[in-house]
Order: C-alpha cells, then structure tokens, then sequence
C-alpha cells in the first residue's frame, strides 16, 4: 500500500478485514454476574462470549481465539479491573494513573476488529473499550522513549478538563517522545508542557479520535487507535500494529489536519 491510498480516516476502516475473534472464559469461579458483564460488554459487538470448563486448565482466565487459535490469555481479574468493575471516570479523573497495572492483552489482541460503540447513558461499557486502548497507546509511547505520538482530542479543552488525561501528557510531555495534540480551539496548553498543538474545524478535527504512536525503531511494537463519532456519542473504532498501517494514518494526520 501507498500512502496516497488513505484519502480520508472513513478510508481506514475500509481496509479492516474484521477477523474472526472470540472471548472465552474458562473455568469461571467468579459469580456469574462477572460473565454477565463481559458478555453486555460486547452484546453489539462481531466478538462472541462464552464460557468453557476444562480440567486441566487454570481457573478463571480469559482467553481470546482467532477462529480456533489462541491469540492471548488474561486472568479474569485483570479484565474486571480493567473493564467490567469501574467505569471512564478510572482513567479520566486520574484514579487510575499511568504506572497501574496495564491493559489485559485479552483486550488489546482485539486488533483489527470493527467496533460499533456507545458512550454513557446509551451504555456503561461500551466506549470505555476506546479509553482503555487509548491509555495503553500511551503508555507505549512512554515506555519505549522514543518516536512520535499524535493524539485528536476533538477539544483540546479535554487536556484541561480531564485530570487523568492531562497527568498522561504531562508526562508524555517531559519525555522524549515528540507529542502533537490535535482539537479545536479555546484552551491552549502552559508553555512548561512541551507539546505541538494543531488547532481547526474540519470534520476531521470535530469527529475524530486517534492515538498514533511511531517508535524511531522498526523493531519497537507500532500503535494507531483509530475511531470516528458517528453520532451523539456514538462511535465506530479499531486499533491496529501493523506498523504500515500506523505509519500511514501518522502521514495522514501530519498531512491532512
């Protein structure tokens, strides 16, 4: 692919294939109120849940199958903490800091995948999926020291507004990492915070919400989250690592916004 192929951020969700994912939880001791939130989690959503006992296998654990492969494996308790038990106030308010315990790889394996997804009051669950990635794109960019990340906001006002939010580029912003935030206007970052601001009004600046990580070395893990507001609070969203793919959205923000 050619980077002249990406003619707008819509054009990026008509390359996602849409693989074949699945959750499985396996030997759940949990009440099963745990399962039933993880399965309203994904209700809407191409990825099934369902719940598997097998004798030789550990005790609640979660797993995530690409047909009939497994692709990655999580302890049932990282999802509820992560996920099921707290709502976007753990990562927006700042309760839920950059150095906590991670994002489960359950989650961020479901790459490539095609969300359709609703914020509060429309759901709980749903666009809280989009933050949890959003924080582990960041947290990659932080822990690999290097490279570029470009963030859309829609306001940048958010910066100010969202405590945890703004704690996480604080720190992005000490880094080495180049950091350029995007969003329309009204607030303005303090000069001590070394970021690139990119200010407008296109629809692009107004619906769009990307976390795009470029490390300097090919080697190092690559990351765009990618998701457009398709209506009030309503929005269609995947992530991907193939770092073709990243850098391509990354050429399309430096160029196009």
């Amino acid at each position: 692919m050619s980077d002249s192929t990406l003619s707008s951020l819509q054009a990026f969700f008509d390359e996602v294939e849409d693989p074949n994912r699945s959750l499985v939880v396996v030997n759940r001791r949990e009440p099963k109120a745990v399962q039933s939130l993880l399965e309203s989690a994904f209700a809407e959503q191409s990825v099934t849940v369902s719940e598997l006992d097998l004798s030789d296998e550990a005790d609640d654990v979660v797993v995530v199958l690409d047909g009939k492969r497994v692709v990655a494996t999580s302890p049932l308790s990282e999802v509820m903490n992560a996920l099921l038990l707290v709502n976007s106030d753990r990562y927006i308010t700042g309760t839920s800091g950059v150095d906590d315990s991670g994002v489960p790889d359950v989650l961020t394996a479901l790459d490539g995948v095609e969300f359709e997804l609703r914020g509060y009051p429309a759901s709980n669950k749903e666009k809280l999926l989009l933050i949890v990635i959003s924080r582990y794109v960041e947290r990659l960019a932080l822990t690999v020291g290097d490279g570029r990340l470009r963030s859309t906001f829609q306001r940048l006002s958010r910066l100010a507004d969202e405590r945890g939010t703004r704690a996480i580029y604080e720190r992005l912003a000490a880094s080495t990492v180049d950091v350029h935030v995007y969003g329309t206007a009204g607030w303005g970052p303090p000069t001590s915070l070394d970021l690139t601001v990119h200010t407008g009004t296109s629809a692009d600046y107004r619906q769009s919400w990307c976390v795009v990580f470029v490390p300097e070395r090919a080697s190092e893990r690559h990351a765009a989250l990618v998701a457009l507001e398709t209506g009030p609070n309503v929005w269609r969203g995947t992530w991907t690592y193939d770092p073709e793919r990243v850098r391509r959205v990354d050429r399309y923000l430096e160029r196009r916004f």
